[in-house]
Order: C-alpha cells, then structure tokens, then sequence
C-alpha cells in the first residue's frame, strides 16, 4: 500500500491542528526501544543518549513516503551540525524495526539512528496518528536538553523546516 498520497491529505487536513502535547521544559517520556543504525538492530534508550547531550527526537509518519524520505534525508545532511552542537538525533516512527532496518540505510544513510515507537511512547510523545486504519505518528520535532526537559517543539506535517529549526534550537542550549 502506498502511504504517500494518503500522507499528503493527512498534512493538508493536520496543517492547522494543535501544538505537540509536550511543551517546552515539560519533563521527556524516556523509554527504551529497539531501532536501527545503517541496517543493523540497536538498542535505543533515551537516558542513556541523554547522558551524552541533547538530544533531537524527531517523529515521522511511516518510512519510505515522500515528506519522511526527504526529512531523513536533510537530517543525514546535517548530523555534522548536531554532532558539533553536542546532539544526537533519532527518528522515531511507528513502523516495525525490518522497515526501519531499510529504511536508515536506504535514506537515513546510515547516519543517525530510526526507532520504533511503541503506543507508550506515541501516548507520553502525545503523536499518535490515524489515517485509514493506520496508526502513524505525526511529524513532531522535540529538542531534549540534557536534563531531560523538552527546550523545543516543531510540530508541523511539513517536513520542510524540522531540521533547520531544531538544528537552531540545539545551538542555543547552554553547554555543560
């Protein structure tokens, strides 16, 4: 089934809908999940990113549709920027760890690390999506200081600015 077509009535219809449930310096949901890096399985736990910097959560509908292929794309572009700013970025989606297997080393190339997001981190995340039966994940950016508080929300179906907007977000963060 092709996602794309139904995707782009989604943002249409979502463009206007309400900011992400989490608001900036909330306390961030941490989980534990498994995802993959460039095709292999790892696990992802964000406490122990956190321990490392901020952290970038970014949430995408379903892999391998046009605007998600695009943000994986542009975010493999800019993981020089976060990795100078101290971040470390993660996708997150509903899809199943095989697809998000492909999916970081066919567009995420292999540069950051795909999750999935299980309904307790859709719920505490406030992403859930349904389109025709199938639960998604809207397109929500979060920025996650090091104390684990949310610095940053993006919440927009377009893909187009995520990465420039949290990309600014993280550099402001203070460094410690």
């Amino acid at each position: 089934m092709r996602l794309f077509p139904l995707l782009a009535a989604v943002a249409v219809v979502a463009a206007p809908a309400a900011a992400a449930g989490l608001a900036v310096g909330a306390k961030a949901p941490t989980f534990s999940t498994r995802g993959a890096v460039a095709g292999k399985v790892v696990n992802i736990d964000l406490a122990q990113q956190l321990k490392k910097g901020p952290v970038v959560l970014y949430f995408f509908p379903a892999a391998f549709t046009g605007g998600c292929n695009a943000e994986a794309h542009a975010f493999a572009e800019a993981i020089p920027d976060f990795q100078k700013a101290g971040a470390t970025v993660i996708g997150m989606s509903a899809d199943d760890v095989p697809t998000l297997q492909r999916f970081s080393a066919e567009k995420c190339a292999g540069k950051f690390a795909v999750a999935s997001a299980g309904p307790n981190v859709i719920k505490g995340y406030d992403v859930a999506l349904s389109a025709m039966g199938k639960s998604l994940t809207k397109r929500t950016s979060y920025v996650i200081g090091r104390d684990g508080r949310v610095a940053y929300v993006h919440d927009d179906m377009n893909p187009a600015q995520h990465v420039a907007l949290t990309l600014a977000a993280v550099k402001k963060l203070p460094h410690s």
